[in-house]
């Protein structure tokens, strides 16, 4: 299940950037993008649907590295950089409840809470500058799960119903570019579901919508403005997984896509040129070394960037059922 980051999140925590690009003292009209808040960007990926083992409560363990050398513009070609190396060291850890009580249509409500903790390392080679190491923003996700719909050999589908939100708790700084929080709340709302062709084949989706609210703090790359509002975007995860070792071992292909649809918008004012893009593909695994505890492994190697980095991304994931 889940996450998520949530980047829902989760995830990608580290592209809360609004990148500062100058050439001595002069601000280039491209570093009005890259001003998303994070989302989920590959921490989940197989049997998303439903959590491994039932009702109750979860704890899961994120842990994400992110590598890029790539920073590109509004027509995906490389920024004038100097050769820029961006690492980034995310850390999800997520409480999940799932009750065992229908509330709509069978579906069973439950509640899952994350907190990041990011870091960055990023060449002095650039005018760009990153925050201290710290607390990113709080995910809150009030959800409703059904239950697997059985077949004669096992499960042939399921999927769930999330409200993400995130509050601006996470570390921040108008003077950095790179900062674990995005200083706005977001609306982060997705279904996911788990699609079985075979007892030992099956697909896996998130998909995600993305509202964000105003930054009253914006980042000093826009200039002496009042606020900013990242655009409204939709994002997905994606994975199929094959059974290798019989209850032990799945592997297959994971990957996200992320399209900005509005622009940002300055003052209220909508500027063009700053919707975001990427795409990802990569491979995974999950080892089942019980019921109750599920080890994930997944890669991903980006490309079709815009207005964004572009880079590769590894993701390690615990999940305990208590």
């Amino acid at each position: 299940m889940k996450r998520n980051f949530h980047n829902g999140f989760l995830k990608s925590v580290f592209h809360c950037l609004a990148v500062l690009a100058c050439v001595g003292t002069m601000w280039l009209p491209v570093t009005h993008a890259y001003d998303l808040p994070p989302v989920n960007l590959g921490f989940t990926s197989f049997f998303d649907g439903g959590p491994p083992a039932g009702p109750g409560f979860y704890f899961q363990q994120y842990l994400q590295y992110y590598s890029a050398d790539k920073f590109k513009d509004s027509r995906g070609d490389n920024l004038p950089f100097s050769g820029p190396n961006l690492d980034a060291f995310i850390s999800l850890t997520q409480f999940i409840y799932q009750s065992d009580q229908p509330v709509l249509l069978g579906g069973k409500w439950g509640v899952d809470l994350i907190v990041p903790v990011v870091g960055f390392n990023l060449d002095r080679g650039t005018p760009l500058r990153e925050n201290d190491p710290g607390v990113g923003d709080i995910l809150v996700g009030p959800f409703i799960q059904w239950d697997p719909v059985m077949g004669k050999n096992g499960p042939l589908f399921m999927h769930r119903i999330e409200l993400q939100t995130t509050f601006p708790t996470g570390r921040y700084d108008r003077n950095r570019e790179l900062n674990p929080g995005a200083n706005c709340f977001t609306l982060n709302p997705y279904w996911a579901g788990t699609l079985w062709f075979t007892p030992k084949w099956s697909v896996s989706t998130r998909f995600h919508y993305l509202w964000s609210s105003k930054n009253d703090e914006p980042n000093r790359a826009f200039g002496p403005v009042n606020t900013t509002q990242a655009g409204q975007a939709i994002h997905f995860n994606y994975a199929t997984e094959y059974e290798v070792i019989p209850k032990m071992l799945h592997a297959g292909i994971n990957g996200y896509y992320l399209k900005q649809l509005t622009e940002t918008k300055v003052d209220g004012r909508s500027i063009s040129g700053t919707k975001e893009q990427v795409f990802a593909i990569g491979p995974g695994a999950v080892f089942h070394f019980s019921a109750n505890d599920h080890i994930f492994f997944n890669a991903y190697f980006e490309m079709a960037a815009e207005n964004r980095t572009e880079g590769n991304r590894f993701t390690f994931r615990w999940t305990h059922h208590f």
